[in-house]
């Protein structure tokens, strides 16, 4: 038996080869604009205490997202802080949570600029 797959699983896997670069290009220039080193978000694990930095957070947090369930909210307090930093709302964090792929790029190509941490 056969998978069935052929000419249509390449294509799918075509389309994620797309998206996966798309939103590594992203995440690379969404750190040159936060002044880090844009290699940072292909290191595994680095990347997450970078953007602890980009949004605002202290870096030993980073131990946090290690702790089951603590790490959802962590995630979702460096996230707001990234969107913050960036000058956006919280319908930006949403869209950073759900719709990363959308959402990434157009912190990275828009008119976002990073203004630094602030105090929440």
């Amino acid at each position: 038996m056969s998978s069935g797959g052929g000419s249509g699983d390449a294509f799918f896997a075509l389309i994620q080869l797309a998206i996966g670069l798309i939103c590594l290009v992203s995440m690379w220039t969404v750190f040159t604009k936060a002044g880090q080193p844009g290699w940072a978000c292909i290191v595994p694990i680095y990347n997450l205490y970078v953007m602890l930095i980009i949004g605002g957070k202290p870096g030993w947090w980073l131990l946090l997202l290690f702790v089951p369930l603590v790490n959802l909210i962590i995630m979702f307090m460096m996230i707001a802080g990234i969107a913050a930093n960036f000058g956006k709302g919280l319908g930006y964090v949403l869209g950073l949570i759900f719709l990363p792929f959308i959402f990434y790029p157009l912190l990275a190509f828009g008119d976002a600029e990073y203004v630094g941490s602030k105090d929440f």
